[in-house]
């Protein structure tokens, strides 16, 4: 953390304090981004330990957030900080929210795994999936490490990518649907594989979410509902 950014604010105290929930957040995300790499990988290997893993740590998740929740609001109740303190913990508040959600994201996809294992086993039909999950991967880690820096300087980078998450998207839908056409059989596999990819493309809307929130957090302006043009261009201003 930028502590100089804020030291002419807040005691020495406040700054550990806000640096031991600044780790905690960071840890909090790569434990929610391993989530989602096993979880992916547990989809296309048919690997039921991997899917497993997930669903356990998102009790860990869940711990995270509710440890960083109170530690914020009792900071805010003790130490009634105000400008940029306070719109950092109300970020943070804003963050865990998002992260939480991924969390749960991943693991419906975990539970997917298992179900679509236990009716097909091993299958090489869910290698489309894995472009679009890097990419929902890479946004959610720059993200994070946005976070980390304090920085927004590589935001609009970042939510320019959810379009072409958008666009994935969009492309596996179609793919989804001509397969129903074709052949009724694979109806009820395609609706499975809907609601996987419907789960990446909301990690996508969370992790722009979190850009988002971080922009409020640094430049104490609030972006949302800008539609990517008018972001970039509120950010050069």
């Amino acid at each position: 953390m930028d502590n100089s950014k804020i030291a002419h604010h807040i005691s020495e105290n406040f700054n550990k304090e806000l640096e031991d929930i600044r780790n905690k957040v960071l840890a909090m995300g790569g434990l929610v981004e391993e989530q989602i790499e096993l979880a992916i990988k547990a989809l296309t290997t048919g690997d039921m330990e991997l899917a497993e893993s997930v669903i356990k740590q998102d009790n860990d998740v869940d711990y995270f957030e509710m440890e960083i929740d109170a530690e914020c609001t009792q900071i805010i109740a003790l130490r009634q900080p105000a400008a940029f303190d306070l719109r950092l913990l109300l970020t943070v508040l804003r963050i865990i929210n998002e992260l939480e959600r991924i969390g749960d994201l991943a693991e419906r996809i975990a539970k997917m795994a298992i179900y679509l294992s236990s009716k097909e086993g091993k299958s090489d039909h869910y290698l489309e999936l894995q472009h679009m999950a890097g990419l929902v991967k890479e946004m959610l880690n720059g993200a994070l490490d946005s976070f980390a820096r304090m920085s927004v300087d590589d935001i609009t980078e970042i939510t320019g990518s959810d379009a072409q998450v958008d666009y994935e998207y969009a492309s596996i839908i179609r793919q989804l649907i001509t397969q129903m056409m074709e052949d009724p059989r694979n109806i009820t596999r395609s609706m499975d594989m809907l609601w996987t990819v419907r789960a990446l493309e909301r990690i996508g809307d969370h992790s722009r979410y979190i850009c988002e929130h971080l922009i409020y957090m640094v430049k104490g302006e609030d972006v949302r509902h800008l539609t990517q043009a008018e972001l970039e261009e509120k950010m050069k201003s």
